[in-house]
C-alpha cells in the first residue's frame, strides 16, 4: 500500500476534512476505490488494507471428485489397452459409460493438467492447417511398411494400406521383410476386401515403386494391369504418406501393450484384432465417426476402364560391351554405341532407346529373361 494513501484513508476516517476528488487525482485512482478501502479500514481497521483475492467465491465448472476419479481411471484404461487417451478419447470413453455429468474436453484437459497427467506444450500446437483427402472411399489408398520386432528379436515388417477419405485400414499384413511378393500379397487381401482403389500412393521403396529410380517395378506393372494408378511420394517428403505415418504410431502403440508375438502367424492375429478395434473406434479427424462408419458412408470409387500404363523418360550410359541396365533388364544395344548416353522412352514394358536421336533399339521387354539381346531382336525383326 502507497503510505500517503494509508494516511489519507486513516485521516478522513478519524474525520479530518481532505480534498478526496483531488488527492485520487494527484495520485491516479479512483475515488470508488479510496471510499472502498474508507469502508474497510472503519470496519477492520488496519486488516482493511490488506488485499483480497480475486478468485471467484463458487467455481461451476469445477468436478467433484467422482468425476476427476472417472477422468484419471478412464486414461489409465486407455493407456493400458494402448490406445489414444487424449481430452477427446477420454470424453468418448466417459460418454460410452453413461458418466453424468460428462465434462468437456477443456475441462478433461484441466483435470489433467492440475494432477500432473498432461504437461503444456504451447510450441508443440499443431498449426491450423486444411487437411487434403480424396472426396471418396477408394479414390487413394496409402500404403507403407514399418519394422517390427518378434520376441525372440527377430526383425520383421508389417504393411499398412490405409484408405485415404476414410482412415479405415484395409489391411494390415506381417511379412518377414519388405518386398514385392509380400506387398503384392497384402493388396490382394485387401482387394478382396474393399474392391480395387482408383490409385496407390507410397513412398519410394522399392517394392512399391520404381518412379524416380526411372524404371517400373513388378508391382507397378501388377497394378497397372489392374487399372490402378501407381503415386510415389517426393523423395525425403514423409509428409504425402502421412496418414499412414501417423497410423503407424497407433500401432506401435497397440502392440507394445501386448506380449510380443512368437511368429508371423501369431503377429498377424494381433493384426487383425488391431484392425477391429481401429476401424470401429470413434476417429479424432473424422468428427467423431469411425473409420468404417466413414467408409460407409459415401458410394466407392473404382478404377476407370482402359487406363493408360505407366510411362516415363530416363537416361542411361551404355556400358563397354555397349548394354545398358533398365528396369531389372540388362538390354543389349551393340558395341558402336559403347560409352554413349542412350535415352529411354518406356510405357509398361514397352521400350524405346534413343542414342543422338537415332532409334538404337525398339522392345517389349521379356520379364522371363534378364538379357534382353539383340540377336533375338534382329531376328523377330527379319521374321
Amino acid at each position: 500500500m502507497d503510505p500517503e494513501f494509508v494516511a489519507a484513508v486513516a485521516r478522513v476516517a478519524h474525520g479530518e476534512k481532505i480534498n478526496v476528488a483531488r488527492f485520487c487525482y494527484e495520485h491516479h485512482m479512483s475515488r470508488d476505490t479510496f471510499y472502498k478501502y474508507l469502508a474497510r479500514f472503519r470496519a477492520e481497521g488496519t486488516d482493511g488494507f490488506t488485499r483480497r483475492s480475486t478468485a471467484p467465491h463458487h467455481h461451476p465448472t469445477t468436478f467433484g471428485p467422482q468425476v476427476v476419479e472417472a477422468v484419471l481411471r478412464a486414461r489409465k484404461e486407455l493407456a493400458d489397452d494402448g490406445l489414444d487417451n487424449g481430452p477427446i478419447s477420454i470424453r468418448w470413453r466417459l460418454q460410452d459409460a453413461g458418466q453424468a455429468p460428462l465434462p468437456s474436453r477443456a475441462s478433461i484437459h484441466r483435470i489433467l493438467r492440475d494432477r500432473g497427467q498432461i504437461v503444456a506444450q504451447p510450441r508443440k500446437r499443431p498449426k491450423t492447417r486444411r487437411r487434403f483427402e480424396y472426396a471418396d472411399p477408394n479414390g487413394a489408398w496409402q500404403i507403407d511398411g514399418m519394422e517390427h520386432y518378434l520376441a525372440d528379436g527377430t526383425k520383421v515388417c508389417i504393411i499398412q494400406i490405409l484408405d485415404d477419405h476414410s482412415r479405415l485400414d484395409v489391411g494390415t499384413y506381417a511379412a518377414a521383410a519388405e518386398t514385392t511378393t509380400a506387398t503384392w500379397a497384402a493388396l490382394q487381401q485387401a482387394f478382396a476386401g474393399y474392391g480395387l482403389p482408383v490409385k496407390l500412393l507410397s513412398d519410394n521403396g522399392l517394392a512399391f515403386t520404381g518412379k524416380h529410380r526411372g524404371r517400373m517395378v513388378e508391382l507397378e506393372r501388377h497394378l497397372a494391369a489392374l487399372g490402378i494408378t501407381s503415386i510415389a511420394a517426393t523423395p525425403r517428403h514423409p509428409q504425402t504418406c502421412g496418414k499412414d505415418e501417423r497410423v503407424h504410431q497407433t500401432l506401435r502403440r497397440w502392440l507394445a501393450a501386448r506380449p510380443p508375438a512368437e511368429t508371423l502367424t501369431e503377429l498377424q492375429q494381433l493384426l487383425e484384432d488391431y484392425r477391429q478395434t481401429y476401424n470401429h473406434r470413434r476417429h479424432q479427424s473424422l468428427e467423431g465417426q469411425t473409420p468404417q462408419q466413414r467408409y460407409n458412408t459415401r458410394p466407392k470409387a473404382v478404377p476407370a476402364t482402359g487406363a493408360r500404363r505407366p510411362s516415363g523418360l530416363t537416361t542411361r550410359p551404355v556400358s563397354a560391351t555397349g548394354v545398358i541396365a533398365f528396369s531389372g533388364c540388362s538390354i543389349v544395344l551393340g558395341r558402336t554405341h559403347a560409352g554413349k548416353i542412350a535415352r529411354v522412352y518406356w510405357q509398361g514394358d514397352r521400350v524405346t532407346v534413343m542414342i543422338d536421336d537415332t532409334v538404337a533399339r525398339q522392345l517389349t521387354l521379356d520379364r522371363s529373361v534378364r538379357y534382353q539381346r539383340l540377336t533375338n531382336h534382329k531376328l523377330s525383326e527379319k521374321s
